[in-house]
């Protein structure tokens, strides 16, 4: 089973899977999304990888480091944390509600498109 975690709860599961290596936040949104909105990395590394390219991509990526999955409302998010965890990575996670959630219960400086 994946973590679903709101954005306002985001926080909480970092610091319970810290344990496991420093935390990442995956952006899988494409490179004209985050020209639009992007977030700031506070508290984890934020690497951006659209989705389409995560399998060639995927030795870029540490299996046993934490990763939550970021798109825009949190379906194409939701697809990577499934692609990821059936490949072994332990400790996976998808925000619901993606970046739209972001702006509206963390940053409202962030736009929502």
């Amino acid at each position: 089973m994946i973590a679903q975690v709101r954005p306002s709860e985001l926080s909480v599961w970092l610091e319970t899977v810290r344990a496991h290596g420093a935390p990442v936040v995956l952006d899988v949104r494409e490179p004209s999304e985050l020209r639009v909105a992007s977030i700031k990395a506070d508290g984890f590394e934020l690497l951006t990888i659209p989705m389409g390219v995560i399998p060639p991509r995927l030795h870029e990526l540490d299996p046993g480091q934490p990763i939550a999955c970021l798109c825009h409302h949190g379906a194409r998010s939701m697809q990577v944390a499934s692609f990821l965890r059936g490949r072994g990575f332990a400790h996976v996670a998808n925000i619901a509600g993606g970046i739209n959630a972001w702006s509206a219960e963390l940053d409202p400086t962030v736009p929502r498109y």
